[in-house]
């Protein structure tokens, strides 16, 4: 389910900063959230931060794009391994798209940085652990 926003918005910026997928923006006359952004932000926080903050309670669930919190943390996932630097998407693709708890350690925001021990994610020697 992706949020969208009413016309009583009254432009007031609370949002817009908030939003870690960077689904708001400002439309022709009041904000508006890009449904293919938005994960009503599962995979950061519990709760919708636009909806915690607006003053006027003016964004609800978009009764056109109805998805599951699945559906929403797939989003979540892919969002993340785009934004990813160079090297390390290939293992955020793996985390999102394979079926093992591996791939998910393997993640750089959840697990380990990827490569083989040792390494960074470009492929040099490593720093020392301490």
């Amino acid at each position: 389910m992706a949020l969208w926003i009413t016309d009583e918005c009254i432009n007031c910026d609370v949002c817009e900063p908030e939003c870690p997928n960077g689904a708001i923006s400002m439309g022709p006359e009041i904000y508006v959230i890009d449904p293919r952004r938005c994960t009503e932000c599962v995979g950061h926080f519990d709760e919708p931060q636009c909806v915690q903050l607006c003053p006027v309670g003016c964004i609800p669930v978009s009764p056109s794009q109805v998805e599951t919190k699945a559906q929403l943390l797939e989003r979540s996932h892919r969002l993340q391994a785009e934004a990813c630097p160079p090297g390390w998407t290939q293992d955020v693709q793996a985390a999102v798209s394979g079926p093992s708890a591996d791939a998910a350690a393997a993640h750089p925001v959840i697990g380990s940085p990827p490569g083989p021990p040792g390494l960074s994610p470009a492929g040099e020697p490593a720093p020392a652990r301490t």
